[in-house]
């Protein structure tokens, strides 16, 4: 029922060529450009799909076009679904976002902040408070991942060598013992190790494997059939190629990916900081869950208020309370709130929720004008000149214009 729908909407769209005209010409010449090879876009409006585009194509040989069933992977857009797994048990009471990360990895008790010194014999004390489930959904776990962290910090992390860790617990002891750069709770610092100790932690609370867990209380029951941290054998040929840019500005298959087999784990385990695979049909179950209050089709995935929680401005519990990380945007659990659009330099009003995926991937959620965004593409920048401008507010603010300003039905 869920594909009939789609596909009614897509005729309905298609005959109208209306307002979404210009989102796809603008889409459209992305692609036509050279810049990226494929995309697929969706757009929902007050529960209806207006958008559901398919432009270029999958493969750099350009003799596969893109569907609008190709598979991505979505890097750190698994955040926000890990952050709903990490909810899911605290909505069962199973813990609280305040209680240590410790009640569950005893790793982390104890954790000692750099004081001074050097790396090869630094000066350490307590931290000052517990590294909290809270702190590692909104970023301030405290690691050295880099910024403005000391540098005999950050060059201890590099020694722990997190990279070569054989599972999710390997990696936890390691990080646990390097001391913090700063106290837990005291600073907003973006990085995906605080959402491996969250994966960790996820399933030891749950007592079964982070990708399991996911399947079994999200991706079941939303229906998200072509979502996980691997892709089955026969489904391989729908995922859409990986690509970069070189120093002409060609596009080219990206080395980050060479001799790797598509499909595979992207990590050396099932990493919630962006091991997963999706589609543009999958995450808008997803999202349309979140815009619905944490629930679909007779699935209730999230309490309501949860959801609220979740859409809300986490950074003023911070310790000395902040409002932002960027100049309009605050983050909620899991995703960035914009607070300010004119500062942030979107379209529309206050309460979009979003994050992007670092092979440029996005999606929005904008719960006061019922409107969903996702732009799936397969691009890896390698910092060339030449690289691409990343379009994920030139592609809202282009949705918005196209749909946003649209009369209410």
């Amino acid at each position: 029922m869920y594909r009939l729908c789609l596909i009614l909407c897509c005729l309905v769209v298609a005959s109208c060529q209306g307002a979404g005209g210009g989102l796809r010409a603008a889409i459209d010449q992305r692609i036509d450009s050279g810049e990226y090879l494929g995309a697929v876009a969706l757009v929902e409006r007050h529960g209806r799909i207006v958008e559901l585009h398919a432009a270029g194509h999958r493969d750099l040989a350009r003799t596969a076009a893109m569907d609008v069933d190709a598979i991505f992977r979505i890097y750190s857009m698994t955040k926000t679904v890990a952050t709903v797994g990490a909810l899911v048990l605290a909505d069962r009471g199973v813990f609280g976002l305040d209680d240590p990360v410790a009640r569950f990895l005893p790793e982390f008790a104890g954790l000692q902040v750099l004081a001074g010194g050097s790396a090869d014999a630094p000066t350490l004390r307590a931290a000052r408070r517990p590294l909290t489930i809270r702190h590692l959904l909104i970023h301030a776990a405290g690691f050295a991942v880099g910024g403005d962290d000391a540098p005999a910090a950050v060059e201890l992390l590099r020694r722990a060598a997190l990279d070569d860790a054989a599972d999710m617990a390997d990696y936890c002891r390691r990080l646990a013992a390097v001391p913090l750069a700063t106290d837990p709770g005291t600073r907003f610092n973006y990085d995906g190790v605080q959402f491996v100790v969250l994966g960790r932690l996820i399933e030891v609370a749950a007592g079964m494997p982070l990708d399991r867990f996911l399947q079994e209380n999200v991706f079941a029951p939303l229906r998200m059939h072509d979502t996980g941290f691997a892709v089955p054998s026969a489904a391989r040929g729908r995922i859409a190629e990986m690509t970069s840019t070189d120093v002409e500005g060609r596009l080219i298959a990206s080395p980050e990916y060479a001799g790797r087999m598509p499909g595979e784990l992207i990590n050396r385990f099932p990493s919630a900081a962006g091991g997963l695979y999706s589609t543009a049909r999958d995450f808008h179950r997803f999202s349309r869950m979140l815009l619905n209050g944490g629930s679909l089709d007779g699935a209730r995935i999230l309490e309501r208020a949860t959801v609220a929680e979740m859409m809300s401005n986490q950074l003023p519990r911070l310790d000395p309370p902040a409002t932002e990380f960027r100049p309009g945007a605050g983050f909620g659990l899991g995703g960035e709130i914009v607070t300010d659009p004119a500062r942030r330099g979107v379209a529309g009003s206050a309460g979009m929720y979003g994050w992007p995926g670092a092979a440029s991937t996005w999606y929005f959620i904008h719960p006061s004008q019922e409107l969903i965004a996702i732009l799936l593409m397969q691009h890896l920048p390698q910092g060339l000149p030449r690289d691409p401008p990343k379009p994920g507010t030139a592609f809202y603010n282009q949705v918005y214009r196209s749909h946003a300003r649209q009369r209410s039905p």
